[in-house]
């Protein structure tokens, strides 16, 4: 075979091979674009899980709490949104209940599936609060995925704490639906997710949620 007959077999070689490779590449790519938008997907999941568990919970009162004249006195405001306070102007969420008394009951738990005990309550509430932060330990101009979805909670001094849930959150956001004109009545609220990678993946989730305690 001469030397030109080779470049000629090379030639048709490769323009055989080239829309094979361009192809296996493309679903290389839808691949990993797949498994990124999954990923994405059940974090934002986890969080409204444990978002929407701590409003349903929010303003619940066992009976000892409810008979306790001066700590409802002393309580705060059991639900309450703070407008663009954390990352990229995100919104926070702060949530008060009371807990189960006995095992009986049941137990009630953090965002992080510790159990609430007597020891994590300030005038017999517990507290559960979720904001948005930026990821610790990064300096300032390197691009990262997002800020850091945090969740507050009280230790067994009645201290605040607060712990890294998940990072690639863009964005918070917490709205409530509908204005509190029955003093007895559950509330709703919008809860919106925005989720990165960090390049050219964004996702927006939104979930609704109602109290389930009259509030």
């Amino acid at each position: 075979m001469s030397l030109l007959e080779c470049l000629i077999s090379l030639v048709i070689s490769l323009i055989l091979i080239t829309p094979v490779i361009q192809s296996s590449g493309r679903i290389v790519a839808k691949q990993m674009h797949y498994q990124k938008t999954q990923h994405l997907t059940n974090e934002a999941d986890r969080a409204f899980e444990l978002i929407g568990r701590a409003i349903r919970m929010g303003g619940y009162q066992n009976l000892e709490s409810t008979q306790n004249k001066a700590a409802k006195k002393a309580n705060p405001e059991l639900i309450a949104i703070q407008k663009g306070r954390g990352y990229n102007r995100s919104d926070a969420l702060v949530i008060r209940h009371g807990i189960a008394h006995s095992s009986s009951l049941g137990f009630d738990f953090d965002c992080l599936g510790n159990v609430l005990s007597p020891e994590r309550t300030q005038n017999q509430l517990a507290l559960q609060g979720f904001s948005l932060e930026r990821q610790a330990g990064v300096n300032k101009g390197v691009k990262v995925n997002g800020g850091s979805l945090m969740c507050q909670s009280l230790d067994r001094h009645a201290r605040i704490q607060s712990t890294t849930l998940m990072n690639g959150v863009n964005y918070l956001s917490i709205e409530e639906l509908a204005s509190k004109t029955n003093l007895a009545g559950s509330r709703l609220f919008k809860v919106q997710l925005e989720m990165t990678d960090g390049h050219a993946l964004t996702l927006t989730f939104e979930r609704y949620f109602a109290t389930r305690n009259a509030l």
